[in-house]
């Protein structure tokens, strides 16, 4: 199994779109990267946990499932970082490979040192594009099909028989 960390805020910071958006509603901006992630894991198979510092919002630690992706607020005076290396170290074995999404120099040189390969978020960036243009072609060749029909049917009475079913005639 493939486990990817994400340094949450990290990568937020670092992609010009979720930048701006944090700029003007950084609960806006971590909502986008979550959504973002869950599509990661849907198309990759990858388990996602994203990690958040907890100086960025007032509590306690919280840990809940957001589109199917583990989203976990460190405790107060607990940093990402120091999350993710902890997570890295417990959920590393021979069946698992962790991957941590970051840029943070530091962070990297500490997840090397766990086992864990690294992503920069340039890298992640790359990947999410790539993955959203397969969709996209998946959509649109899923979209150009219709379904087989034995009875023949003007285009008409097709688009009379889509309404009803759709329940919009």
């Amino acid at each position: 199994m493939d486990i990817l960390l994400v340094d949450g805020y990290n990568i937020i910071g670092a992609w010009p779109q979720l930048r701006s958006l944090r700029n003007r509603d950084l609960s806006a901006a971590r909502d986008s990267l979550i959504q973002k992630m869950a599509e990661y894991q849907a198309f990759s198979g990858f388990r996602v946990i994203v990690v958040f510092d907890a100086h960025f919002v007032q509590g306690t630690e919280k840990k809940y499932k957001d589109y199917k992706v583990e989203v976990i607020f460190t405790r107060e005076n607990e940093s990402a970082d120091e999350r993710i290396e902890k997570l890295a170290i417990e959920l590393n074995n021979i069946k698992t490979q962790i991957h941590v999404a970051t840029s943070d120099a530091t962070e990297q040189w500490a997840i090397f040192g766990q086992g864990a390969l690294r992503i920069s978020a340039r890298e992640l960036f790359n990947e999410v594009e790539h993955i959203d243009k397969e969709i996209e072609k998946k959509i649109v060749k899923t979209s150009g099909k219709k379904p087989a029909s034995k009875i023949q049917l003007s285009s008409e009475m097709a688009e009379i028989f889509e309404k009803w079913r759709r329940g919009s005639f």
